[in-house]
């Protein structure tokens, strides 16, 4: 991985434009390039590519948790009065795949046990069967920017994730407080460096285009 700032510093020497440009801010930038790299980042999840670059998975080691009603979970038919585990904050924003965000692990703080994604009306058709007695395996879903345990009772998880971001603000480290977006880590797999660049400057080369006869346009055809 390479910083941000370097990120954007190879897109603007490619369009040979200077930082002082109003229209191209690091933000303007860097917006483009996170549009692009989304969208390949979710082509590489469908195509199972995604889960075996290590080094651009980020690790959240302590994930506290609380206690909500279940009707908070936004799983259907079930009633309230009982509870089920959720993230107490919101996870930092995380790159999304094919089936939702890119977790390559949710697992217990000792990394003995790992849990299972699923999807709550999945959940709930399965705790109807008699069979579920008999289940021994601890799930998970994702809503709106929680994780939400239904059988679990831990106070807190690991998550491993391919987040959009730093995360060691999240992780408390002090040494991240000052640090410039530009100077944190581009979480993407280096080979798609080139394809990202080469899109945000299509796009880029087509909003700054001036038409070649914009001169004769100007022109009083009536002469």
């Amino acid at each position: 991985m390479v910083p941000i700032g370097e990120v954007l510093s190879r897109v603007r020497n490619q369009i040979k434009a200077v930082k002082q440009d109003a229209f191209l801010t690091d933000r303007f930038l860097y917006s483009m390039v996170m549009k692009h790299a989304k969208m390949l980042i979710r082509r590489q999840d469908i195509q199972n590519k995604i889960m075996k670059f290590n080094s651009v998975f980020q690790v959240l080691n302590f994930v506290e948790l609380i206690d909500i009603d279940r009707a908070e979970s936004q799983c259907h038919c079930i009633t309230s009065g009982c509870t089920f585990k959720r993230t107490k904050v919101k996870i930092p924003r995380t790159f999304e795949g094919h089936f939702g965000p890119i977790f390559r692990s949710v697992m217990s703080i000792d990394l003995s046990e790992e849990l299972v994604p699923i999807y709550p009306s999945v959940f709930q058709k399965m705790v109807n069967q008699k069979t579920f007695k008999y289940n021994n395996k601890k799930y998970y879903w994702y809503i709106d920017g929680h994780v939400y345990f239904p059988n679990l009772q831990w106070d807190a998880v690991r998550i491993e994730g391919l987040f959009e971001g730093d995360v060691s603000k999240y992780n408390c480290d002090p040494t991240d407080d000052c640090t410039y977006i530009q100077d944190t880590m581009f979480t993407i797999p280096e080979y798609l460096y080139a394809e990202i660049e080469q899109a945000v400057i299509r796009d880029l080369g087509a909003m700054m285009s001036v038409p070649q006869d914009l001169a004769q346009d100007n022109k009083n055809i009536v002469n």
